[in-house]
């Protein structure tokens, strides 16, 4: 798998123009069986989600319950299933694990500092996405550069040292305005929070609505600093040779 890291740059050159669905069916048939689409529910992931069962594509989703999600969260799961007939794979995290870190820090331990709080986001959403990469190739997320500063410099395609494979964002270059449009011309089923000010939607502890014009990603973890408001998912992307300060 590690081979396909001297390609990223070749990829990137190729691929940088193309549109999201052609990016799909690139992927799909460039790494048949050895990949996944990484689906958070929000409106990009919704959008990818509509490109694949439309394509016909054979890309597997799965999502991460972290035992702490909206009510509307799990209501759009089964309502996107029942779209789309597809079956989404939801992992969950070690209930061990969780009784541990609950028991010794508290049940809102990721108040109390950010080394805990990323301590809850890796036991919830971190040690669950290895078990969902482990054996794949590729993974594709819903990432775009313009949805906060930790994310300017997403790649179409880029190398994910974290987890030693590719990582596809066939969104990267859209603008929330194309997004939205997608999502209207094709009837594509989303969270009603969205329409409530919260244009990112995380675990309901660690998520609130935003005032108009705000940064998407100032209701996460709102208590911290801009530059901290990411979970891991996607730490230590590298583009080529050249290093990205994503995370998530």
């Amino acid at each position: 798998m590690t081979g396909n890291r001297e390609h990223v740059a070749r990829w990137q050159q190729e691929l940088e123009n193309q549109p999201a669905e052609q990016l799909l069916r690139w992927a799909a048939s460039e790494f048949p069986g050895r990949i996944a689409f990484a689906s958070s529910l929000g409106l990009e992931d919704q959008v990818l989600t509509d490109m694949i069962a439309r394509g016909g594509l054979e890309i597997p989703v799965f999502t991460l319950d972290t035992g702490r999600l909206f009510p509307e969260t799990y209501e759009l799961i089964e309502r996107t299933r029942a779209r789309y007939g597809l079956q989404i794979r939801i992992l969950f995290p070690d209930s061990r694990a969780v009784e541990e870190m609950v028991n010794r820090h508290g049940v809102n331990l990721f108040l109390d500092s950010i080394d805990l709080r990323k301590k809850c986001c890796h036991v919830r959403k971190i040690e669950p996405l290895k078990r969902a990469l482990h054996g794949l190739e590729t993974w594709v997320t819903g990432l775009r550069r313009e949805q906060s500063i930790t994310r300017h410099q997403v790649e179409i395609v880029a190398w994910d040292q974290q987890n030693g494979l590719l990582k596809m964002n066939p969104l990267a270059a859209w603008r929330e305005d194309e997004v939205r449009a997608y999502i209207r011309a094709h009837s594509v089923p989303y969270n009603p929070l969205h329409d409530r000010g919260f244009p990112s939607i995380g675990c309901s502890s660690c998520t609130r609505s935003v005032p108009p014009g705000d940064d998407p990603r100032s209701g996460r973890w709102w208590w911290e600093r801009p530059e901290h408001r990411e979970c891991g998912l996607h730490l230590s992307v590298t583009s080529g040779n050249r290093p990205s300060e994503v995370s998530r």
